[in-house]
């Protein structure tokens, strides 16, 4: 009986764990998890990103995530013939702006799960983005319009 209870017990917990893991993302999928979201503020920085596990592959904290106030399609648009695609880069700009949350590690260094952020709203911003198959797959940076090319910040 003992052993049949910690069977039955052993089973529910590899079911959980197996449970717990992210089924495979696509590369879009992963873009969005990590970077579109409607309803973000400035102040939910620490729980989306520890909510939506955004880390580096050695599970240290990313220094900037940024994430687009917009619902999906309109992100996806600028893939889908709304941006401007530049040879040189190979990236997409937005012709469009956006809000944006860019949340900035505070501590350099921290790893999960000590990391701490602090969350700016900017405004009237142009994203830069890698498409693939007509889908944003990486955020590269934002910039507003008044900035020249030649002077973009990372």
């Amino acid at each position: 009986m003992l052993v049949l209870l910690f069977a039955t017990g052993f089973s529910k917990v590899n079911h959980f764990q197996l449970s717990e893991k992210r089924p495979e993302e696509t590369p879009y999928e992963k873009f969005r998890r990590q970077h579109v979201d409607a309803k973000m503020t400035a102040e939910q920085c620490n729980t989306e990103i520890s909510d939506r596990n955004i880390y580096k592959i050695d599970n240290s904290c990313k220094e900037t995530n940024t994430f687009i106030l917009s619902i999906p399609a309109k992100v996806k648009s600028i893939c889908r013939g709304d941006g401007r695609y530049d040879e040189n880069s190979g990236m997409t700009y937005s012709t469009a702006t956006f809000r944006i949350i860019k949340c900035k590690l505070k501590h350099q260094g921290a790893r999960n799960p000590n990391c701490q952020y602090e969350g700016r709203l900017l405004t009237n911003r142009i994203i830069v983005m890698k498409c693939e198959g007509k889908l944003p797959v990486h955020f590269d940076r934002d910039f507003l319009p008044s900035e020249s090319n030649d002077n973009e910040q990372p």
